[in-house]
């Protein structure tokens, strides 16, 4: 039997917009995908004298000592597995072992990144690799937060997400993760979004003078959310066209502290912020006040990660964000101080080197 561990990182979510619901039942995104120091671990063990039987459960089984995980065909990283093994045409047992230590529903792609793990191992184990192309089409097919998994560091993300594209890399930046014992469900999130952006876009168009009333939901927001995110674009621009310059790093703070600073400033200024907090925080006023938390400890900058209900805070320097996570443990605040990964770093750790 062959066993391999992989490292299976988390994500933040540098400003995340929301468009038009689609025709799919999806909404069209912009964000800035970013992986971070925490993680899971995945072990994927392959018994090639035990041979799969599609028909019979498929061979593959879940192991997690999280009552919160699934361990059917509805996990991630099964239904991954299921799919690479067909692609690949093996017919080998496999027994995928989830070591959980990010939070279920918590905002960080920890499911997402758990399957884009079980790949990585799966592909080792059974000493074959499929193309860069197929990969990121597979993962584009169990989930829309799969294939930034398959970048790592800083990542542009559009459409529902899926869409990948890995942008020049921010310095690891440092860092608090707060993860509430709360459960935010995606998809009521979203539902909550719709539910506020067509009555008050419907009242701007009254308030014009137009027909709103009468107007189809799609009409109503799908040309308003198209006009946002190209607005919201040119604003990720304008942040991001420092990466390609290079912010100047003048000398104080080694491993390009001051370009973090300039950053983080830069990003404030710009006013990059998580469309879910809209609807999140009315709902959960506990997450608001532990972004207060946060900001009150020091940070330059802090949002919702995803639709939550994981919130962090970018400092300056490492002293400040350890500092940071003292107090908010001492508020009775589940409080960790880590670090942004560059791509290198992704896949160095990842891999366990």
């Amino acid at each position: 039997m062959m066993t391999v561990a992989v490292r299976s990182f988390a994500k933040i979510n540098l400003g995340l917009y929301i468009g038009a619901a689609r025709a799919d039942g999806f909404h069209d995104l912009r964000t800035v995908y970013q992986t971070i120091a925490l993680h899971d671990v995945i072990r994927v063990s392959v018994d090639r004298s035990v041979k799969r039987n599609p028909g019979r459960g498929g061979g593959i089984e879940i192991l997690c000592t999280d009552s919160r995980v699934p361990l059917d065909s509805s996990n991630t990283c099964y239904r991954m597995a299921e799919r690479l093994l067909d692609e690949l045409g093996a017919k080998s047992r496999v027994s995928i072992e989830i070591e959980k230590r990010l939070p279920v529903r918590g905002g960080l792609g920890a499911a997402s990144s758990n399957a884009v793990a079980t790949m990585v191992a799966l592909e080792l184990a059974l000493k074959k690799r499929l193309s860069g192309g197929l990969r990121l089409r597979i993962a584009a097919e169990v989930g829309s937060d799969l294939p930034l998994f398959l970048v790592g560091g800083t990542v542009l993300g559009v459409g529902r997400g899926e869409e990948v594209y890995p942008l020049p890399d921010l310095p690891a930046i440092p860092m608090v993760v707060v993860t509430p014992e709360i459960g935010v469900s995606t998809p009521q999130a979203f539902s909550d979004w719709d539910a506020l952006v067509v009555p008050e876009r419907a009242a701007e168009l009254r308030s014009a003078g137009q027909p709103g009333a009468a107007a189809p939901t799609r009409q109503l927001t799908g040309a308003h959310s198209s006009d946002r995110l190209g607005e919201v674009g040119r604003a990720l621009s304008a942040w991001l066209s420092g990466l390609s310059r290079g912010y100047p790093n003048t000398g104080a703070s080694a491993k390009g502290g001051s370009r973090a600073g300039k950053l983080l400033s830069d990003l404030v200024r710009t006013g990059i912020e998580n469309d879910f907090e809209k609807v999140v925080f009315p709902k959960y006023p506990e997450l608001r006040d532990i972004k207060g938390e946060l900001e009150r400890a020091g940070s330059r900058y802090a949002a919702l990660s995803g639709s939550g209900s994981t919130l962090y805070g970018l400092f300056r320097s490492p002293g400040e964000a350890a500092q940071a996570a003292r107090r908010l443990q001492k508020k009775s605040l589940k409080a960790v101080a880590t670090s942004t990964l560059t791509r290198q770093q992704y896949w160095k750790r990842s891999l366990g080197r």
